[in-house]
């Protein structure tokens, strides 16, 4: 009830607006977020598998981008400083889904950068 009652923290207080407390959904809230929070070390732990830490990507992407979408529907409920923070907030963890959707960057291939420089001169 603490949680509910006092999250972001920092002094802010968004979720009482949104409805009364709701022990059920907060602790089933918590174990998804512990479950993406193990996928997501295990994808850091396995970066090099591109498949993993893009699914894990779209996976936080899928929740952060509704959850945005969600928010920005219940702007008119918090005061204009919440409304920045929590919108702000919100769009960097969006940002932050879609950096393991990114391309990987190609290696270089040993002599490219040579073989480039020596046609420049011939």
């Amino acid at each position: 009830m603490s949680w509910h009652k006092n999250f972001p923290g920092f002094g802010l207080s968004w979720l009482p607006r949104l409805g009364p407390y709701n022990e059920h959904l907060a602790r089933d809230s918590g174990a998804m977020f512990l479950a993406l929070a193990l996928f997501s070390a295990l994808a850091v732990w396995r970066i090099t598998d591109v498949v993993l830490t893009r699914i894990a990507g779209a996976t936080w992407l899928v929740f952060n981008g509704l959850h945005l979408g969600y928010h920005l529907t219940m702007l008119h409920m918090y005061s204009a400083r919440d409304q920045v923070l929590s919108m702000l907030s919100l769009a960097f963890l969006v940002a932050l889904s879609l950096v393991p959707l990114l391309p990987a960057p190609r290696p270089s291939t040993p002599g490219r950068e040579q073989r480039a420089g020596a046609e420049l001169v011939d």
